[in-house]
């Protein structure tokens, strides 16, 4: 079976070496010549709007997924017409829009912090009252990794970020002060099945993801059960298949949404070493109809991103439980170049587990200064 892979990614290079031992082909589809998947599989080179080349390119797969959720809508839904897209444009069409976005998963019983949609000036002035100061303002589409958003803690700021983002559609959230950010990672089948990795902790600076631990226990479990039922809701009604990952704010007992996103995901990277079966090849098992594999967690797993420069491969190798995945990216500011997970095995204590991830932290911050 050969899947084609709509952006060609670390995280389309990630699945590939993950799918590639089940007996699966990889193709990959790209605007950038140096994609990182071309150094594993058939990279096509061309504009997402080129229907020529995006037709040359979905010619003899069996079924095209995705890597990230800002391809055009409409090019996934053309393609739908001849080929099967999984998890589909659907997903595409809700996450692309953090007001559909929010909207679709509160209707579905997901608790989320209070938001408004934002037009022009009036409606902006009416959110900031409404919602009042501090508040966060994002642009509705686009925009990740801190980017397209800010926080505003007084009128001044408000105008500065209208100022900056106003000449797109915005919303405007309450700021919440929340406990911990959790990820609920899940995979869901052709035939309806879903399973749940652990719940992991996420810690960001600068609007990146800097460290992912794996294994926490939300405060309230029936919450968190109540947080599961629903995010499976949400996959049945989209008919979703392949893996989604569904930030939350854990704020006292309460799990807020924050946001989703329709592919394999950053903060559950830890899966790779810390599970029976990763993220990675589940979402290949899913999107090819095979059985999903085992989402058990069966060691301690922290995962640290390098974030612009790389550390070197002897530095990493020296501290103990270390795992290494660089994607093969040229070295840029602010750009996510691998990760090291750090996994706790044999007879490795959990001083020294923790040790290792302040290592690897220490190591990931000298290479970003």
């Amino acid at each position: 079976m050969r899947i084609g892979i709509l952006g060609g990614g670390q995280l389309a290079r990630m699945m590939a070496l993950a799918g590639t031992p089940l007996g699966l082909r990889f193709r990959f589809f790209d605007t950038h010549a140096d994609a990182p998947a071309g150094h594993v599989g058939e990279l096509h080179v061309g504009s997402f709007e080129d229907h020529v080349a995006i037709d040359r390119f979905c010619a003899d797969c069996d079924v095209i997924t995705y890597e990230f959720e800002n391809i055009p809508a409409h090019i996934v839904e053309r393609i739908e017409r001849l080929h099967q897209v999984l998890p589909g444009s659907q997903p595409l069409r809700i996450g692309q829009d953090r007001i559909n976005e929010k909207t679709f998963f509160k209707s579905r019983g997901v608790d989320t912090h209070d938001f408004r949609a934002v037009s022009d000036r009036a409606s902006f002035d009416a959110a900031i009252r409404d919602i009042g100061l501090p508040a966060v303002i994002k642009t509705t589409r686009m925009g990740y990794d801190g980017k397209g958003q800010g926080v505003a803690h007084t009128v001044h700021e408000a105008e500065s970020l209208w100022a900056t983002l106003g000449a797109s559609p915005l919303i405007v959230e309450k700021f919440v002060k929340f406990d911990r950010e959790l990820s609920a990672i899940a995979v869901r089948s052709a035939q309806g099945e879903v399973r749940f990795y652990d719940w992991t902790h996420n810690t960001h600076r600068g609007g990146i993801l800097r460290v992912s631990r794996a294994g926490v226990t939300p405060a309230d479990p029936q919450a968190a059960s109540r947080a599961r039922e629903t995010i499976a809701k949400a996959m049945s009604d989209m008919n979703y298949v392949g893996v989604m990952a569904v930030e939350l704010f854990e704020v006292g007992g309460r799990l807020l949404f924050n946001e989703s996103a329709p592919r394999v995901h950053n903060s559950s990277h830890w899966t790779m070493d810390g599970a029976r079966c990763g993220q990675f090849e589940n979402h290949c098992r899913a999107v090819a109809g095979l059985p999903l594999g085992d989402v058990t967690r069966e060691h301690d797993c922290a995962m640290v991103n390098l974030i612009g420069r790389l550390p070197s491969i002897e530095s990493v190798a020296a501290i103990q439980g270390a795992r290494i995945h660089y994607y093969g990216k040229a070295e840029r500011a602010g750009r996510k170049v691998g990760h090291i997970n750090i996994v706790r095995r044999g007879d490795m204590t959990a001083r020294d587990f923790e040790r290792s991830v302040t290592q690897a932290i220490t190591l990931a911050e000298d290479s970003n200064a």
